[in-house]
């Protein structure tokens, strides 16, 4: 799965795993799970992780093939965050190259708006845009709902401006062998489902 900041990518994985019980993995899930499972590379990504260093790619591929190697994932699986520069889709296809991949994408000013309008209540969890709580309150439990510092809107073309530094080349990487498939992010999260979901079914015939 790719797709910029906000585009809905986390909320189509969900969905994908569900219709279809695919075992959905990001990278720090597989480093989470790796580091419980005290494996080697585990270990050795929790010591960059305790340095406040990042992990490096021959540590984080070691695990993605790790985890890719036990048995939920023998039927396939849905990889999300992972690879995320072309350097990584270069490594993964020694090992398990990919049969699709899913472009989540949308507008950079409607995902500027879409972002910054967000907010959130530390009280119990909901997230809202600002025209349904005008009054700073959270309409499911009354408490005060607050933008997080990530979620404003110079923050957010920041993180843009990275996205498209960093994984627009993979998205050409991908389209130039012929398994990149875009989905504008357009509509409800049901129907950009549908479109994706068309897709992964057309992919299983």
């Amino acid at each position: 799965m790719l797709g910029p900041p906000g585009a809905g990518k986390g909320t189509q994985a969900a969905r994908i795993r569900e219709r279809y019980g695919l075992p959905h993995i990001s990278t720090g899930d597989m480093l989470r799970s790796a580091i419980r499972a005290q494996t080697e590379l585990g270990l050795s990504a929790k010591a960059y992780i305790d340095r406040g260093e990042l992990v490096p790619d021959d540590v984080v591929i070691g695990i993605v093939r790790e985890r890719l190697g036990e048995d939920d994932c023998a039927k396939g699986y849905l990889l999300d965050g992972f690879p995320r520069t072309v350097e990584q889709a270069r490594e993964l296809e020694r090992f398990a190259a990919p049969d699709m991949a899913i472009l989540i994408d949308a507008d950079a000013e409607l995902l500027v708006a879409r972002i910054s309008s967000r907010r959130v209540c530390p009280a119990c969890g909901g997230i809202f845009t600002s025209r349904e709580t005008t009054d700073g309150v959270c309409p499911q439990c009354g408490g005060t709902v607050i933008q997080r510092d990530d979620d404003t809107e110079a923050t957010v073309r920041t993180r843009l401006a990275v996205y498209e530094q960093q994984t627009r080349p993979l998205i050409d990487y991908y389209a130039e062998r012929g398994i990149l498939r875009r989905v504008q992010s357009m509509g409800s999260i049901e129907d950009v489902f549908r479109k994706v979901n068309a897709l992964l079914e057309q992919q299983l015939r």
